[in-house]
């Protein structure tokens, strides 16, 4: 049935339809100059840059939060080199397409039109969908723009990696979507109705994403107003952004990875920002607790036991309370973890004790703290001359427990920071203690 319609005339004449098109498309770039944010790849001195200033482009990754130019720049870069443009959506296509296109590109190049394939969210592929580009990307039948909000080593095949340049996008700047609300109100032929606080609040409120500004602003012009909005009235109106945050993508990776590194530089107001970045997108408070008592042993340890208890405080308190209320809890635990003392000697004492107990394998231990519990055992020597330290002068016999094919080992050093200062004086004073019970022992043998 459709062919039957393929002749008539549109349903609006093509100037209408512009007319029509949402803000965002209204005001794409019509050439690289016109990209804003991301000059660090198409200033004539980048990687973009130089590929059109050659006219020969290279197959890429264009890797980049949503928002920032991935569809636009690949559109023009196919029409700044002159080559068949064709876009497909990963969300959409599936094996049939790629062929269809793969087919076409082919015949295409026997005509001497070379084909620009644009995949968006080229991440949703699979893996062997990602492996059926490699023989046309290698052998020149496409030139592949894949575009992709997620970090391309976890998500892209090594192989296809291999074959393409990653080029990061960033967000856009503060400057970058001034810029984009000035063509705003060129197109509309005047200004936005908003005060300056409003206008800062509305670029902030866009986190960086051009497509999402536009498309408030574009509500602005279209709704009547009494008079310029301030930043209340512009919060009452706009909904704000949600932050991008998936619990299993990167994102999620790098900000327990901020959040851990800021309490280890103890940071109190980084480290509470990036809490306040994981809780306020959604995240678990108990994933977020499970990391903080985790960091309480492996960067503070006994250089403050009690960060540890303030950790497991603040699970049970969230468990009581539940959100909002509890996570006041995970704060202080935060706060405590930033401002205590660090030391990660535990943590590097238990990775050198593991190391040490797969390497020395089943050596048992001396005879003398071997248990006795039956009267072969005691015949056999177990439990011989075994020293009750509380008998012992101070409570210390000093006495040799490593089995006897190995040597004493030191797997923990406290630090002289904190609690552990403490620590550390006490090793000290028995192992002095040690040296000279082993030195009586001597004299008495």
């Amino acid at each position: 049935m459709a062919d039957l319609f393929a002749d008539q005339a549109p349903a609006h004449p093509p100037e209408a339809a512009a007319a029509n098109a949402p803000l965002a498309d209204r005001l794409r770039p019509k050439n690289l100059d016109q990209v804003v944010g991301q000059e660090h790849l198409t200033g004539p001195d980048a990687a973009i840059g130089r590929m059109v200033a050659a006219g020969k482009l290279s197959s890429m990754v264009l890797w980049g939060p949503p928002g920032t130019g991935k569809t636009t720049i690949a559109r023009l870069l196919a029409d700044a080199v002159d080559v068949r443009f064709v876009a497909i959506s990963a969300v959409f296509s599936g094996v049939a397409d790629l062929k269809k296109i793969f087919a076409e590109a082919r015949q295409m190049a026997k005509a001497g039109q070379h084909t620009l394939l644009f995949v968006d969210e080229v991440h949703r592929f699979n893996r062997a969908q990602q492996d059926g580009f490699l023989p046309y990307v290698e052998d020149g039948t496409v030139t592949l723009v894949g575009a992709t909000t997620e970090n391309p080593s976890f998500e892209l095949n090594a192989a296809l990696l291999s074959r393409c340049q990653v080029l990061i996008l960033r967000r856009l700047d503060h400057r970058a979507l001034e810029t984009l609300i000035a063509r705003a109100e060129t197109d509309a032929g005047r200004s936005l109705p908003v005060t300056d606080e409003a206008r800062a609040a509305l670029i902030a409120s866009a986190d960086g994403d051009g497509r999402f500004l536009l498309n408030q602003v574009e509500t602005l012009f279209d709704v009547d107003l009494d008079g310029p909005l301030d930043a209340v009235g512009l919060s009452a109106l706009l909904h704000r952004r949600v932050a991008v945050y998936d619990k299993d993508r990167e994102g999620h990776y790098n900000l327990i990875s901020a959040l851990h590194k800021s309490l280890r530089g103890s940071d109190p107001q980084s480290a509470l920002y990036y809490l306040a970045r994981m809780l306020v997108a959604g995240e678990e408070p108990l994933y977020v607790l499970r990391r903080l008592t985790r960091f309480a042993s492996e960067d503070i340890g006994l250089a403050d036991p009690q960060a540890l208890v303030q950790c497991l405080a603040a699970k049970d308190s969230y468990d009581f309370l539940g959100s909002p209320e509890g996570e006041l809890a995970i704060v202080q635990a935060c706060l405590y973890l930033a401002t205590a003392p660090k030391s990660n000697a535990a943590y590097v004492a238990q990775k050198s004790a593991w190391r040490s107990a797969s390497d020395t394998g089943s050596l048992i231990p001396p005879a003398h703290i071997l248990n006795a519990p039956t009267k072969l055992m005691k015949d056999i020597g177990y439990g011989k001359d075994y020293a009750y330290d509380h008998d012992a002068e101070e409570g210390f016999s000093g006495q040799d427990y490593w089995p006897e094919e190995m040597e004493p080992q030191t797997y923990y050093q406290p630090t002289s920071r904190g609690f552990e200062a403490k620590v550390a004086e006490r090793i000290a004073y028995w192992d002095q203690m040690r040296s000279k019970r082993a030195k009586e022992n001597d004299d008495i043998e």
